[in-house]
C-alpha cells in the first residue's frame, strides 16, 4: 500500500495510506487512511487542481454529503471487502 505526505496549510505534513483511486464525474479522487492495517480513519480527499505542470496536487476532503455519499459507494464496490460512512 502506498503512503504519501501531505503538506497540510499550517505547513505541518502528515502522512497517509492510499486506499484506492477513482474519477467520478471528471474529478480525481483517492480513499486514505492513517493506519495499513486494521480499523483506522478514512478520508475521502477531493484533487483540487490538476496537471498544470506542477509535480504536486492539491486535495481537499470532501464534505458535501451528497458527493461524499456518491464517491462512498464507488470506494465501497472498488474495494469489496469495506464499508464507508
Amino acid at each position: 500500500m502506498e503512503k504519501i505526505k501531505f503538506m497540510m496549510d499550517t505547513h505541518e505534513s502528515v502522512e497517509f495510506y492510499v486506499l484506492e483511486q477513482t474519477k467520478l464525474r471528471g474529478n480525481q479522487y483517492i480513499l486514505v487512511t492513517d493506519t495499513q492495517e486494521g480499523d483506522g480513519d478514512a478520508l475521502i480527499l477531493k484533487e483540487v487542481t490538476s496537471g498544470d505542470g506542477k509535480a504536486e496536487s492539491v486535495y481537499e476532503v470532501v464534505s458535501d454529503d451528497t458527493e461524499l455519499s456518491a464517491v462512498a459507494g464507488v470506494f465501497e464496490n472498488l474495494l469489496e471487502d469495506v464499508e464507508l460512512l
